[in-house]
Formats: C-alpha cells, sequence, structure tokens
C-alpha cells in the first residue's frame, strides 16, 4: 500500500486529471504569513465518484502510482549503521496569500533574514550537510541567500515549485513551463542543475512524475510509502526515479503552527525517537524543516540538541538527499527489512 502522500492524488479524478486541495506543510493550510486558519473551500461532490467505481477500475487506480521494493542497503556508506538525511523548504520571495499586501509577506522574509542564517550557523558548527529545497523565485530574488547555502560545500539545492505553486491545479503545459524555469533559476543562483525534487505541499498532478523524468530527476522527495529509500513505479513499471521518503510526523510545520504550538522538548522527544528506531533497524532517518519555522531561536537549541545526541551514537552517516540516492541507487539496495 502506498503513502499518504500518494492517497491524496485519490482526492477527486476528472476528465483524467487528479485534483488534490493543497496539505498544510508549507504553509498551505494555516497561513503562514498571517497565522489564522483558513477553512479549506469545500468541492463539489464528483459526479464520478469513487464510490461507484468498479473494482477494476479501483485497482487500475492504486496501481498508477505505487511504491517499488525497499532499497534500504545492507550497510551505509563508510559502514555507518544509520543514514540522517536533514531538509530545510526554504521559499523566500513566496507569495503565499490569494490577496497579497505587504505586510503580510514579513514571516517569508524572516524565512531568508534571519532563519536561513541561523540554521546554517548550526550546520556549520556541527559539519552536517542537509538538503535545502527553494522555490525558484527565491533564487531569482534573492540570489546571495542561494550563495551562502553553497559555500560550505556541503549542502544540496533542490527544486521546490517556482513559487510554491500547488501542481494539482495547473495544466501540464503549463506546470512544465513553471518547472524548467525554477530549474534554470536555481542552476544560475548555485551553479549546479538540481537533482532533486520536492513538490510545494507534497501535492501531484497526473503530470508530476513524467515531468521529473522529462527533466532527468534523480530523486523526489514528496511521497509516504516507506520509510526507507525506494524506486517509483508507474503503472506497475519501474521509473527509474527514486524516492526519498517524507513524513507528517518529521515536518516542523506539524507541531509549530502558530496557534497552540507543541513545545520543542516534545518534538524533541519524537525526533529522537524516530531516530532511535532508525537506528536500531540500520534504516534512513529523514527530517523536514522550515527556516522561517524551525530558524527560531527556541527551535534552534533543540536541533543542536538533536544533532549532538546522533552525533554521540556509533556509525551515523549525515548525507543530503542526492548522496543518500546515489547510495541506494549504487547498493542496488537490500530490499529488506
Amino acid at each position: 500500500m502506498i503513502g499518504a502522500a500518494i492517497r491524496r492524488l485519490a482526492c477527486l479524478i476528472l476528465g483524467g486529471s487528479l485534483l488534490c486541495g493543497a496539505s498544510a506543510a508549507c504553509g498551505s493550510g494555516t497561513s503562514a504569513v498571517s497565522g489564522q486558519t483558513r477553512t479549506p473551500p469545500v468541492a463539489d461532490a464528483p459526479a464520478d465518484p469513487p464510490s461507484s467505481w468498479s473494482d477494476a477500475r479501483i485497482g487500475e487506480f492504486w496501481r498508477r502510482v505505487s511504491a517499488g521494493p525497499s532499497l534500504k542497503p545492507a550497510r551505509w556508506p563508510h559502514d555507518a549503521v544509520v543514514a540522517v538525511a536533514l531538509s530545510f523548504d526554504y521559499q523566500m520571495g513566496t507569495v503565499y496569500e490569494p490577496s497579497p499586501t505587504a505586510s503580510t509577506n514579513t514571516n517569508s522574509q524572516y524565512d531568508g533574514r534571519v532563519g536561513l542564517p541561523r540554521l546554517l550557523r548550526v550546520l556549520d558548527k556541527h559539519r552536517v550537510p542537509a538538503s535545502f529545497f527553494v522555490t525558484g523565485v527565491t533564487a531569482q530574488l534573492y540570489p546571495d541567500t542561494i550563495r551562502q547555502i553553497t559555500a560550505s560545500g556541503r549542502h544540496e539545492i533542490g527544486v521546490h515549485g517556482w513559487i510554491h505553486e500547488n501542481n494539482s491545479t495547473l495544466s501540464a503545459d503549463e506546470e512544465r513551463r513553471l518547472l524548467a524555469k525554477a530549474i534554470a533559476a536555481l542552476a544560475a543562483a548555485s551553479g549546479r542543475k538540481p537533482v532533486g525534487y520536492r513538490s510545494p505541499s507534497w501535492a501531484f498532478s497526473d503530470a508530476t512524475l513524467g515531468l521529473l523524468r522529462e527533466f532527468g530527476f534523480l530523486y523526489d522527495s514528496g511521497m509516504m510509502a516507506d520509510e526507507e529509500p525506494y524506486e517509483i513505479f508507474m503503472d506497475g513499471r519501474p521509473t527509474g526515479l527514486l524516492e526519498i521518503p517524507v513524513e507528517w510526523m518529521r515536518d516542523d510545520a506539524m507541531y509549530f503552527q502558530r496557534q497552540n504550538p507543541h513545545s520543542p522538548q516534545a518534538v524533541y522527544e519524537t525526533w529522537r525517537a524516530e531516530f532511535d528506531k532508525a537506528y536500531e533497524e540500520g534504516g534512513l532517518f529523514q527530517l523536514t524543516m522550515h527556516p522561517r519555522i524551525s530558524g527560531h531561536r527556541s527551535r534552534v537549541v533543540m536541533l543542536e540538541q538533536l544533532l549532538a545526541y546522533m552525533q554521540g551514537r556509533r556509525g551515523v552517516w549525515f548525507a543530503t538527499h542526492e548522496q543518500v540516492a546515489r547510495a541506494v541507487r549504487g547498493s542496488g539496495g537490500s530490499n529488506s527489512r
């Protein structure tokens, strides 16, 4: 059974295109700039609801996009016990509100003005790499911040859409245009074409996977079928595209919402438990964070506590998502738990 990210593709199927509401990640469900919860629009009842589908059609839908065998290797590079892949979704310059005013985007400005530099200092202090999934508009408006990320030579730049658009609302041609624009902007600012992709709000259209293959991406990181890397299958056949899975419980946006956020210590306990089990299983521990969320002082203290804890264990390999993808592709994976 594939994960929650793919289950969202089942929201509504009309005329062969997949239409799904954006998730709360990256500021979609709760306004990332105003802090006010928005009530999602109520969609009209589909003319062809899944409850009316034949068994054959249901099976065909679930075979459309699925997870291949686990690619967890028997051993990670450098004879490591566990792999740790930190990631940050960075989107300074994104316009979140449908009818924005100048003041609503100050939280987006915090993203690169305060959060990013603070987090980069922490990563430099601990000498650990991370993958930064960046919107193309960020690279166009603030190329100096991309150079800040790449200055150490440890971090990776990946694609996070053009302006955090919802792929599922776009035509295939428009999605292709914005993806090409984002790739070009990020390549120009970083000096290297990105090989990793994370869709805005982890939303996919019916065209997204085909476009990722068309543009030659190595991996995606926005699906949830496993905790370990795997190859994405489409219509029962391998695509050649690897998946570095995400999960809501490993995303800071789920814990640090504007109203009633969790305490950093509570999040630390959850993430430490996730790491401990990944260590026990010899697997992958992946985190998704945002500079405008985890870049705040008390949360950076928590992240440093977690880094120190992980670095205190023997055999921990800190890697970018690209390095993880290349490692499992090179090993062929163990296909075992």
